[in-house]
């Protein structure tokens, strides 16, 4: 009978644990230091206590990324939330072609951010395809500042980042739904109930578990913002800066050798923060719910 050493394990894990230690563990913890301090990228800084976020208090820049932030939250949870579940229901009927519009709605999931950015770029220029469209309907006389007004700028971007993101959420209501028992729509139509009410009682039950990680990854998204207002904005965060989200904030103060590495730490924290807000949220709501 072979003899197990007791190290045998942690000689298998050991490189998955070296790996979560050097990339994970060691980074968090090290912003978390590097926020009480003055470092700048080609110095470590001294012991500033909580300089840095009294700072942020005072931060006119981080009051409108805040806000920014709050906005796209806002928007993009009911609408992301909602509309993947009804398009799953769409395409979870098997009809001839259907398979094409699976394909077609998901394929914008898998372009990259950055082209979908300067494509739709393009189209809501000044003298984009949009605008054109506008104006030879007549609807407009003068292009539409789809990307030079602050909020029309970001409700473009909320606009992409609703497009973009469908397709994905819709496949994971598509893998909930296949776990919803269809006697129990059967019997519901037995019984006399409308598609509205089974779909009120025995659809949206069954996905519950799906709504609530939808839930949770549209908040950490939309709360992490970068690609859609940084490419539609060309890195300028929009007219005065004032469409910059809070990870466009943290970029701006941490890149370059004069940058402000402490500081941009310290913004970091504060939305790790607010991240953990919303899902402490949804799942107390989801608790009260079940």
């Amino acid at each position: 009978m072979t003899h197990r050493r007791w190290f045998a394990p942690w000689l298998l894990a050991g490189p998955a644990l070296l790996w979560l230690a050097v990339f994970n563990l060691w980074p968090a913890v090290n912003t978390v230091v590097l926020s009480f301090t003055d470092a700048k990228p080609l110095g470590g800084g001294h012991f500033t206590g909580l300089a840095n976020y009294r700072r942020a208090l005072d931060d006119a820049q981080l009051t409108d990324a805040l806000v920014n932030s709050v906005v796209y939250l806002l928007v993009c949870l009911p609408l992301l939330t909602l509309l993947p579940l009804l398009l799953a229901l769409l395409v979870e009927r098997r009809l001839p072609g259907i398979t094409f519009f699976r394909t077609a709605f998901y394929s914008p999931v898998v372009a990259s951010a950055v082209v979908v950015g300067i494509i739709w770029g393009w189209v809501l220029d000044d003298r984009g395809l949009l605008n054109g469209m506008l104006h030879q309907l007549g609807l407009a006389d003068r292009p539409v500042s789809f990307l030079t007004d602050r909020w029309l700028l970001l409700f473009s971007a909320i606009a992409l980042t609703v497009w973009k993101g469908l397709g994905y959420y819709m496949v994971i209501y598509l893998s909930a739904l296949g776990n919803v028992g269809r006697e129990l729509h059967e019997a519901a139509a037995v019984d006399g109930a409308s598609a509205v009410r089974r779909f009120w009682h025995v659809t949206l039950p069954g996905v519950r578990p799906a709504m609530l990680l939808v839930s949770v990854l549209i908040s950490v998204s939309a709360l992490r913002i970068f690609s859609e207002l940084y490419v539609l904005s060309n890195g300028t965060g929009g007219p005065g800066g004032r469409d910059m989200s809070v990870v466009m904030l943290i970029q701006m103060y941490s890149r370059g050798f004069t940058g402000h590495i402490g500081y941009a730490s310290a913004l970091s924290i504060l939305l790790f923060v607010l991240t953990v807000g919303p899902m402490t949220v949804l799942a107390r709501l989801d608790r009260k719910g079940a």
